[in-house]
C-alpha cells in the first residue's frame, strides 16, 4: 500500500511512519517543520527516518536510512504545494497527523488553529477528493469533549459544548469529514487520541515536562491542586489502534437510523473511534511513578485548573476495540519507565 503520512516530524506522526515502513508499505511522509517546540526534536525524529537536516521546502527526500519511505517540507495550508505533491503521486491512503496542537497554547495563537486545523484540513480533503482517494484518517481529540461529564467518554456522547478553540478546530474537522464522507464517498474515520505519551513525545506534554524539570531540580506546576486523571496511552498502544484503522478504513453503518443519528457512524462512510488507554490514572499517582523511576522527591506548585483545561479524560474504547480488535497493553509504570529510558538518552546526545 501507498501511504501519506501528514505530520511525520511529529511525534505520533513518526511513529506510525516507523510501523508502516517495517509493515513493508510505500510511506510518503509531509511536515511543516515549525517551531512550535524544539526543532532539534524534530529534526531528530526525521534523522532516525533517514531524512537529513538540509532539506528544502517542495521537493522530495529520498530516505537514507528505509527504502520505501520519502518526505516532502510542505505547510498544508500551502494549497498549490500540496496539490503539486499528490499530483505526482498516487496514494491509497491518507493519515492526517499534522494540526496546531496543544490546549494552552491556543488562549494566545488562535490564528495558528485556524490555518493548520481547519484550512490545512480542508486541503487535505480537497487532495483526497480531487486525486481518488478513499481512504482517509485523521487526529481528533478527547478535547472534543469539553463540558461533558459523563464518564467514561463513549463517542456516543455529545460533543457539542467544547471548551478551548483547540477542541472546537477537532470538532469541526469531524464535521468536515463526514461531509466529504456524504458528497464524495471518501471513507474518513477520525480518532480522539488520550494524553498519548512515550519516547519522541512533545516537550509540551506532562510527562516531558516533568522528566526535564526533575532531572534539572526545577519545580513542577500540578494544575487543578492534582485533582486530574488521564486515560494515559502509551505511544505504541496508539500506533497499533492507528495501523489498523488505515487498514480497515471506514463502511456506511448499516445499523444507521437517520430518526436517531449515531455521532459515532453514518450512511456515508464514516467512523469515529476513541483512541486511548482503558486505564484511568490519577495525576499525582503519575507523578509518583516518575518519581520512583528517577528515585527523586519532584518539588510541585500546586495551582488551580487552567482555562480550557478539564480535571478528567476517561476513554470509552468499546467500539474500536470491538471493530478492530485493538487492546492497549502498556501500563504507565512501564510507559514512564520507557520514557525516561529514551529520555537520559537522546539527550546525552544532544548536550
Amino acid at each position: 500500500m501507498k501511504i501519506c503520512i501528514t505530520g511525520t516530524a511529529g511525534f505520533i506522526g513518526y511513529h506510525l511512519a516507523i510501523k508502516c515502513i517495517n509493515e513493508g508499505h510505500e510511506v510518503y511522509g509531509i511536515d511543516s517543520i515549525n517551531d512550535y517546540y524544539d526543532i532539534k526534536l524534530k529534526h531528530g525524529r526525521l534523522l532516525d527516518l533517514g531524512i537529513s537536516k538540509e532539506i528544502r521546502d517542495l521537493e522530495l527526500a529520498e530516505s537514507s536510512k528505509y527504502p520505501n519511505f520519502k518526505f516532502y517540507k510542505c505547510d498544508l495550508a500551502d494549497s498549490d504545494g500540496l496539490n503539486s505533491f499528490f499530483k505526482e503521486n498516487s496514494f491509497d491512503a491518507v493519515c492526517n497527523l499534522a494540526a496546531q496542537a496543544g490546549v494552552r497554547y491556543s488562549l494566545t495563537h488562535p490564528k495558528s488553529y485556524i490555518k493548520s486545523n481547519i484550512d490545512g484540513f480542508l486541503n487535505i480533503l480537497e487532495m483526497c477528493r480531487y486525486y481518488d482517494i478513499e481512504n482517509l484518517s485523521y487526529a481528533s481529540s478527547s478535547s472534543v469533549y469539553g463540558l461533558n461529564e459523563t464518564y467514561p467518554f463513549s463517542s456516543l456522547n455529545s460533543t457539542d459544548h467544547p471548551i478551548s478553540l483547540y477542541a472546537a478546530t477537532k470538532k469541526s474537522n469531524e464535521l468536515m469529514a463526514h461531509t466529504y464522507s456524504h458528497l464524495f464517498n471518501i471513507r474518513t474515520t477520525g480518532l480522539r487520541f488520550f494524553t498519548v505519551y512515550g519516547p519522541w513525545g512533545r516537550p509540551d506534554m506532562a510527562l516531558f515536562m516533568f522528566t526535564k524539570a526533575a532531572l534539572e531540580g526545577q519545580t513542577i506546576k500540578v494544575f487543578n491542586n492534582g485533582e486530574m486523571s488521564r486515560s494515559f496511552t502509551y505511544i505504541d498502544d496508539i500506533i497499533d489502534g492507528v495501523f489498523k484503522v488505515i487498514m480497515n478504513p471506514a463502511s456506511p453503518s448499516s445499523s444507521w437510523d437517520p430518526s436517531m443519528p449515531s455521532p459515532e457512524s453514518s450512511s456515508a462512510p464514516y467512523t469515529i473511534y476513541n483512541i486511548g488507554s482503558n486505564e484511568n490514572v490519577n495525576l499525582m499517582d503519575f507523578i509518583h511513578a516518575l518519581e520512583e523511576k528517577l528515585n527523586v522527591n519532584i518539588s510541585k506548585e500546586m495551582l488551580p485548573m487552567q482555562p480550557g483545561d478539564v480535571p478528567k479524560t476517561f476513554a470509552d474504547i468499546s467500539s474500536i476495540s470491538k471493530d478492530l480488535n485493538y487492546n492497549p497493553q502498556t501500563s504507565y509504570v512501564e510507559g514512564i519507565s520507557k520514557f525516561v529510558n529514551w529520555y537520559k538518552v537522546f539527550y546525552e546526545k544532544n548536550k
